[in-house]
């Protein structure tokens, strides 16, 4: 006898629409095509490498590479087949577990001997990651949460005979008393991040909350503000190394051993590919002349072995991505799905624009990754994970009307 099924909820019904193929497909060839550069650029570094972990074996990187990026897709469908509503109530947990994780770093972080900032945590079995990325997605799901309710809630009014209730009046016509609990926990997140240091997390999370804030409806004059107040806070708390950094971007050739070797050799390496490139796996900068080749400057590696030609079909394919996100945020069946998508889809495209502006020397070195390009597992498995998220609001977008 066959069993009875139960109807399926209206929401049930809702995520398991058909997901936005376009966006699917960019995801999965720009992550294919970042395992395979990993693989070519990193060739050399662990062959070379005759640590206890690596032990001289070429294809170290690439295999944990593309274990991370099989476990990444595989973690990005089913958070696709998950209602996206539920984000709403996790957005607190994950915002607050991020927050928690960025006060732990301080003590328990490494990396300070190594590159001057202490930003990661070790995890017995995947290994580091950097708590910050977390952090990203925390704020976009928790501001979109709040913001997607910000027409619907009442607002809070004084007594006419408080003393308060004129300077009440005028806060919440202006929109500051709403922005307050934004701006607590921006500072709260960007002062601990300051503590490691980590300014280029820093300008990623504020320009990922101010990227929602403003899709949500924050007037105009606030993100100017705010945006001249950062500035001069971030040149205010510069650290030392931080310094050093600018003086290097301005004339790299004046630090050619000290700090401005791989710019230096990032620069030659884009400048060796031409127009076609020397074909994949051909690079010659990667043999130990990049430092790292696989990890942050590895777009330098695409454009040595792939040309002009093979960085402009990357650049397309982020922009295309970059677009699509924006499409399926515009079509979203409500405003807290609008607002998810816009939060993820412009931290991926400010990510994608401060690596590449870094690389061919465009601004100061910051330690920006790559999206689905730079070698690290977890960062790739939360980048793949915030997909799946973009993935499950357009599984809900409304079928167009049939006229």
């Amino acid at each position: 006898m066959a069993k009875l099924k139960r109807d399926l909820t209206m929401e049930e019904q809702l995520a398991r629409g058909p997901v936005d193929m376009p966006f699917l497909m960019l995801v999965v060839l720009l992550t294919g095509f970042g395992v395979v550069m990993v693989f070519s650029a990193s060739y050399a570094t662990a062959f070379y490498d005759s640590s206890d972990a690596v032990q001289n074996n070429p294809t170290y990187y690439f295999v944990r590479q593309l274990i991370f990026a099989a476990a990444g897709l595989a973690i990005m469908y089913v958070t696709s087949k998950i209602n996206y509503q539920t984000f709403r109530w996790m957005s607190v947990f994950v915002l607050g577990i991020s927050i928690i994780l960025l006060v732990f770093v301080i003590p328990f972080g490494f990396g300070r001997e190594t590159v001057g900032a202490q930003r990661w945590i070790r995890i017995p079995i995947a290994g580091s990651f950097q708590p910050s990325e977390i952090a990203k997605l925390g704020v976009i799901l928790y501001f979109a949460a709040r913001l997607s309710k910000r027409n619907t809630e009442k607002h809070k009014r004084l007594s006419p005979r408080s003393q308060w209730s004129g300077l009440f009046a005028l806060l919440d016509r202006i929109g500051l008393l709403e922005l307050i609990p934004y701006g607590v926990l921006l500072v709260i997140i960007a002062g601990l991040m300051m503590l490691e240091p980590h300014m280029s997390g820093t300008i990623l999370i504020m320009a990922a909350a101010a990227a929602v804030l403003f899709a949500a409806g924050i007037k105009l004059y606030w993100f100017v503000g705010g945006g001249a107040a950062l500035a001069g806070l971030l040149v205010l708390m510069m650290s030392g190394y931080q310094s050093t950094r600018i003086e290097i971007w301005k004339d790299p050739w004046a630090y050619p051993q000290e700090g401005g070797y791989q710019i230096i050799q990032s620069l030659y390496a884009i400048g060796s590919g031409g127009l076609l490139g020397l074909g994949l796996g051909k690079s010659r900068q990667k043999f130990l002349y990049l430092p790292e080749p696989e990890n942050d400057f590895i777009f330098a590696i695409v454009c040595e072995e792939l040309g002009y030609i093979g960085a402009v079909v990357v650049l397309i394919l982020f922009a295309l991505l970059i677009i699509r996100g924006y499409w399926i945020a515009i079509h979203a069946r409500d405003r807290f799905g609008a607002l998810v998508v816009v939060g993820i889809t412009t931290l991926l495209a400010v990510q994608v624009f401060l690596n590449i502006a870094v690389v061919t020397n465009l601004l100061p070195t910051t330690g920006i990754s790559l999206p689905f390009f730079s070698y690290g597992g977890t960062a790739l498995m939360i980048q793949l994970l915030e997909m799946g998220i973009v993935l499950g609001v357009s599984r809900q977008i409304p079928a167009p009307k049939q006229g």
